[in-house]
């Protein structure tokens, strides 16, 4: 996910410097590998997503997606034999070292694989510690471009889909709503940067222009400056990607005259929260749009999120924290190997590699398919998944919300496309 509300997997880090992520990709070590060293014959995974920090909003639906899961596994038997135990963390976000200490404490308990983290530039902080660790790690809301080809040994994977994919629906919206230019303001970091930079290369390739692109420090004291900037090149539209500091940047964008009545604003994953249109007069928010990666849940699903924690408001990345935890347990029975690296082995393989095996969505149907000798492919609660060589889902599910009069944002349409690879061009479907 961005480091977003950010989204696009099990993650495992490498020594190799992010300079280098050209060289190396997600396939390069699980399709050389020798035999997997054995487990334990407990499936034993780590959470690294946010209890704190400026993605805490995304904590709870993720970390009842993880539970939900499961209590499902266990209750059908377990995974080889033995339930899954949990051992849960914050990954704070970049201005501590929560996450690092939340990994170190993860490798000491022994587990073979780490769900998180939420924020792509806090996984790329601690990728090299969880890959050298031999864990595989599976983010539910990484989003960043440089995770795709990041040298990861093999072990980092996502449930939520790259950018790549979210900022070309979002540069179509735009077009859609007959936008012809648009100003850019992006936090400074892997996942704003990345997702501006597709937004702009979509954009403008398909005839819009932008206006500016403007980079902004998020812990910045004020931000007069940057939306002044924004404002002075008279965009139809402005996009807005960041995460918490947003409601500052909206404030500032109301008092310079530039506020969603006033110019269409388009929001994305890292932002996409009712909290911004808290404390304001009703109707400010009203048509609003934005993007998150995943399928609309539904009742059933969001009556079982509930079940593990009622006092969920947000459900975002829940399925893509559901679809992991799931994806990794098929994986150890489908090893028949809880260690993290029979499990990276595995794991594109259950997700239905190149649309193969036989289709299933819960973990009971997918474990029986396996156990009577079948190749299964899961489709999950966010969508297809279907990962690829680089760990990414190769086909994925993104939401297209628009905020109404009460401050409040609904589901306005769901697009299923194949993963652009590039910055460009995908076969997508819209239904409501």
């Amino acid at each position: 996910m961005a480091p977003t509300k950010v989204v696009r997997s099990a993650l495992i880090l490498g020594t190799v410097s992010l300079a280098l992520a050209a060289c190396g990709s997600s396939s390069d070590a699980s399709s050389s590998a020798s035999a997997a060293p054995s487990g334990d014959g407990t499936l034993k995974i780590g959470t690294l997503l946010p209890q704190t920090g400026s993605l805490a909003f995304l904590g709870p639906p993720e970390f009842a997606g993880v539970q939900l899961a499961v209590n499902q596994i266990n209750a059908a038997g377990g995974v080889n034999g033995k339930p899954i135990e949990v051992v849960d963390g914050d990954s704070g976000d970049t201005s501590t070292n929560i996450a690092a200490q939340t990994v170190d404490r993860a490798i000491s308990q022994g587990v073979d694989a780490i769900v998180g983290a939420a924020s792509s530039s806090v996984t790329l902080s601690v990728i090299d510690k969880v890959t050298n660790a031999g864990l595989t790690m599976v983010s539910p809301a990484n989003t960043s471009v440089k995770l795709t080809s990041y040298p990861d040994n093999g072990l980092y994977f996502r449930t939520a889909p790259p950018d790549t994919l979210q900022g070309k629906v979002l540069a179509d919206q735009a077009l859609a709503d007959g936008k012809g230019s648009i100003c850019i303001l992006a936090l400074q970091d892997a996942y704003g940067e990345g997702l501006a930079d597709v937004v702009d290369q979509v954009f403008t390739e398909s005839g819009g222009t932008v206006t500016d692109k403007i980079i902004y420090d998020p812990k910045a004291a004020s931000f007069e400056a940057e939306v002044g900037k924004c404002k002075a090149t008279n965009p139809e539209a402005i996009v807005l990607i960041g995460f918490e500091e947003s409601k500052k940047i909206l404030q500032e964008m109301i008092k310079q005259g530039v506020g969603p009545q006033q110019v269409q604003l388009y929001l994305v994953d890292g932002n996409l929260s009712n909290s911004l249109g808290e404390g304001l007069p009703e109707g400010t928010m009203n048509g609003v749009k934005g993007t998150t990666p995943g399928a609309k849940p539904s009742d059933s699903f969001k009556s079982e999120l509930l079940a593990v924690n009622n006092s969920l408001q947000d459900f975002s990345y829940a399925a893509e924290s559901y679809d992991a935890v799931n994806l990794i347990a098929l994986a150890a029975i489908a090893g028949k190997n809880d260690s993290g690296t029979a499990i990276s082995q595995n794991i594109a393989k259950v997700s239905g590699e190149n649309d193969e095996g036989e289709a299933c969505n819960t973990f009971q149907q997918c474990a029986q398919l396996l156990a009577d000798g079948k190749a299964i492919n899961y489709e999950g609660q966010s969508g297809p998944i279907n990962l690829d060589q680089n760990g990414d889902p190769s086909r994925a599910a993104m939401g297209v919300y628009v905020f109404g009069p009460d401050n409040k944002y609904t589901l306005k349409d769901t697009v299923t496309a194949d993963v652009p690879k590039g910055g460009a061009g995908a076969s997508a479907s819209a239904s409501s």
